[in-house]
């Protein structure tokens, strides 16, 4: 398989308690937090290429560009999608999008660099030293 443009991804997630606006220090009402859906809409985007790069790579979020635009209340579920939109070399491009039901609560672009992921960790660590 190869990476192309179009390919989509999605995920969901049951707005609760623990994802709230007050419950991440990202507000003070028990709403659906702008932290928890971009979240969701970076799960979307990892899982939707993850089948179509070589073992042992990976995909680190790099940018995030998103409008929350609706407010969603404790019991509804949300779910994000994404679509791949451009390819430039290891740097991809996303459009997201949240939903609650029917209503759109946010939407933008969304960059993942292809990375092996055991040198990224190196050096990562390496910084610990």
């Amino acid at each position: 398989m190869a990476l192309e443009l179009g390919i989509k991804g999605n995920a969901e997630v049951l707005c609760s308690a623990e994802n709230t606006a007050a419950a991440v220090g990202s507000g003070a009402l028990p709403v659906f937090s702008t932290p928890s859906m971009i979240a969701l809409m970076e799960k979307a985007a990892l899982t939707s290429v993850q089948p179509y790069l070589d073992e042992g790579q990976g995909t680190v979020g790099t940018e995030l560009n998103v409008a929350h635009l609706a407010a969603t209340p404790v019991g509804l579920t949300v779910t994000a999608e994404s679509e791949l939109i451009a390819i430039d070399r290891r740097m991809l491009t996303f459009s997201v999008k949240a939903y609650a039901g029917e209503e759109l609560i946010g939407e933008g672009t969304h960059k993942r660099c292809i990375v092996f992921n055991d040198r990224f960790m190196e050096k990562a660590q390496a910084k610990i030293k």
